[in-house]
Order: C-alpha cells, then structure tokens, then sequence
C-alpha cells in the first residue's frame, strides 16, 4: 500500500511546500496516477480544426488507451476507441487522413464514421440474436469540446467539461478570440521523448523562476538582434490559481510577440501591420482585454497534462506519461484561421526558435528535466524537492504558486479526497486575486 499522505508537506504557516521525490520515481505512485487522475479527469483529445471535414480523422493515445478523433458524415465530432469490438485489432491504422469507414484488417469487419457496424463478412454465420448495434465502436464515457478544444473523460459520472475547466476557461476565451474565422491547428506536429516523470515537465511548463539562468542563450540571441528585456521583464505578472488543478503564469510581454508590439525580432516590416491588428482588438474588445490578450503572456495548465503556451507563439502540447521516467509529448502550433503569407511564417517561426524540439529553450528544458530525474536516485538521502519560493506572499512570476497548485489537486486526487478550493484572497498585480493563506 503506498503511503500517499506523506508525498506532499504542505505547511502554510510555516511557508513551506515539499513534494516526496518517490513521486517522480515510483511505479507504485505511477499505476495510482493512471486510476484516480487520468481515468478520472478531462483530457485532451484534440482540436476541432483537425478535423475540419466530414470523414478527417486523427490516431490519438490518452492515457494509453488508443482512440480515433473523427469528424462523422453529418459533420459531428466524435471519438472512438481504436479496438475493433470483434477480435480488438485497431480499426485505424493510419495517423491522420480522410475516410468514409474504418475497416479491420484482420477480419474486415467495417465501421462507419459515427462508429456503426455497416458490413461483416459472412454476417449471415452469426446468430439472428446477435444486437449489431452493440458491437458498434466504443466510445469513451464522456466526449465534450470547449472553444474548439475537445476532451474525453473515460468516468461516466464526472462532472460536465465547462464545470471542470473553471477558471481556466477564461484563458482559453482570450486564446479564441484573438482569430476573426477562429483558431486552427497548422499541419505538422513536433514529437520528442524525455526520459523524465509527466509532472517535471507541467511544473516546467508554468515555471518563470527557470527562464533567466536556463534560457540565458535565447535572451543573449534577441539581444544579438537589437530585441531584449522590457522594463520590469518576467517580474511584471505573477501566477493564479484557476480551480481544479488548472493554474496560469502571466506575465507582461517582455519580448516580441506575433500580436503584441513590434519588436526587431519580427522585423521592421512587420512592424504596420502587427500595430493594426492590436488596433483591431481594441476596436472590437477594448483596451482592457485588448492588453490581456495581445500585450500579456500566458502558460496555461489544463490539469493534468496539458498546455497552452501563449508565448513566442500559440504551442498547444500534450505530454504523455508512457512510465514514471518517460513522456512523450506532442506540441501543435495554433494560429488564426485566416493567417497566412508572411505573418503565419512569422509565427513558426517565433515558435521553433524558442520552444520548437531544435528551438533555444527546449533542449535546455529537456537536459534540466532528465539531469533532475537522475539525481532523484538519491531520494534515499534527499528525500524532498521543494516547490516554496513565494509562499505568504503576492504571487509574482518566479514564484510557485501556479505548480503548487498543480500539486495540491494531484495529491487530492490520489488519496480520493476533495480538492480545496482556489487560493483567492489577495490579489496580483495585472492579475486576478492570488494568496496562499492558511486553508
């Protein structure tokens, strides 16, 4: 029986917040984290635009279950289980195309899109008794969509997607509404391993007291190129606690962003028009949001496992726990639907610079998070990480608010009790409120 209760040291009056390293390292912790949190929560399947056509699909894997993400004749999204009801080989066996069936390649029986058996050979071998709707493709218990992102939830009686997103779901708004046509997800994705526990790299994610020392080569390449820090840089923001898990690290945009100011890094013809579609925004959403969504940042968690990084660019990445020292994880680029020419080029290009797998920032994080794994052998003798920088105090950008925000869901969730509630009672600077007191 694993002893859950000690994993987390969670002292508020002290201001002290630990985490057990077995919890990066153990097997045991890794099988519970797959049945109380990913067979319980919302996770991320896919993106509406991925889709876009009647009969386009996508092999996805969650939570190592493989699952179609598909478009039926009628124009509904939908996912299934990627099993065959009959013998159980994958009906689909291609990553990504346009089909009007699915068919088995070991015994043909064919499926349509909205999961239907619609042929089997021999099919008059089988009993009259035989119900062929119930041998139609699974589907996982819940599949809902928010803004265009789509979840799957395999516990039939979890809460609604819209009640689990909480606050996280104005974050998303502010990520929507920056496109006239919508967002959509551009062709390609970049897929890289490291050989590091799933929840190095969520805390990586929203983590800004790491961007200085790590990332020290990407801020000395602006500088090369006549960009640089802003007033304030990463200290202008702070983190905030979302609800459910979910946690975002804000900050005021201290380089170039593809619809913030203008900054060298995109060029000085770039320049007209990146101030014109900043105007558009103020003129449609007013200067107020207008600043949130084009002159801010955002590292937004999804609890558990994914993220939006609203940075150099619009990263969507999905990080896969395959076992406790290993994650595959896939990150898509998002970008307005009627961005093309010049300005998508751009915003790819802000991307692989900075987060792409070749990019200045990811091999760093990949060295850091594998380098952290190694040394967490030594759990024997050192036997916590902390995660207490800003504890008691307003949350600014290098503190740890947002991951231990991250943490305190995932402890609840692995003893089975109900997570507390948003840590909401003094505010950050340009933020909503953000304070850990005592609970």
């Amino acid at each position: 029986m694993i002893d859950t209760k000690n994993l987390i040291v969670d002292d508020r009056e002290q201001g002290m917040f630990r985490v057990h390293r077995t919890a990066m390292t153990s097997d045991d912790v890794f099988q519970l984290e797959r049945e109380r949190i990913f067979d319980q929560c919302w996770l991320y399947l896919g993106h509406e635009s991925e889709v876009d056509k009647p009969g386009d699909y996508k092999r996805r894997v969650v939570n190592g279950r493989p699952l179609i993400f598909v478009r039926d004749g009628d124009g509904q999204v939908r996912a299934f289980l990627n099993s065959c009801t009959h013998r159980g080989a994958m009906v689909c066996r291609e990553d990504t195309g346009n089909a009007r069936v699915f068919q088995c390649f070991y015994h043909a029986w064919t499926f349509n899109t909205k999961g239907e058996v619609v042929a089997i050979p021999d099919q008059e071998g089988y009993s009259p008794c035989i119900d062929w709707k119930e041998r139609s493709l699974r589907a996982p218990a819940r599949v809902e969509g928010y803004r265009g992102f789509w979840f799957v939830n395999f516990n039939p009686d979890a809460e609604d997607l819209v009640t689990y997103l909480a606050g996280a779901a104005e974050y998303i708004d502010l990520i929507a509404d920056q496109a006239e046509q919508g967002m959509r997800v551009v062709d390609g994705t970049n897929l890289y391993s490291t050989r590091a526990n799933w929840k190095l790299l969520v805390e990586n994610s929203i983590d800004g007291y790491h961007a200085l020392p790590l990332h020290q080569t990407y801020i000395d390449y602006v500088k090369s190129i006549g960009g640089g820090l802003k007033p304030g840089g990463l200290s202008v923001g702070g983190g905030l606690d979302l609800g459910n898990g979910h946690s975002v690290m804000v900050s005021e945009a201290p380089w170039a962003r593809p619809i913030a100011h203008w900054e060298p890094l995109f060029g000085e013809d770039a320049k007209e028009e990146i101030e014109q579609i900043r105007a558009q925004l103020v003129e449609k959403y007013g200067e107020e949001r207008t600043f949130r969504m084009a002159d801010q940042f955002r590292n937004l968690l999804i609890f558990p496992n994914l993220i939006i990084n609203d940075i150099a660019a619009l990263t969507i990445r999905y990080i896969n726990p395959v076992a406790p020292n290993y994650i595959e994880t896939t990150a898509w680029q998002l970008a307005p639907r009627e961005e093309e020419g010049d300005r998508l080029a751009r915003r790819l290009d802000s991307y692989l610079t900075f987060i792409g797998p070749g990019g200045f920032a990811t091999p760093d994080d990949v060295e850091a998070l594998e380098s952290c794994q190694k040394g967490f052998e030594t759990f024997r003798e050192l036997e916590y990480s902390d995660i207490s920088r800003g504890m008691g105090r307003v949350s600014g950008t290098t503190d740890e608010l947002q991951i231990r925000s991250f943490w305190r869901r995932w402890h609840a969730q692995l003893e089975g009790r109900t997570p507390g509630k948003a840590i909401t009672d003094i505010e950050s600077p340009g933020l909503a409120p953000a304070q850990e007191g005592a609970a």
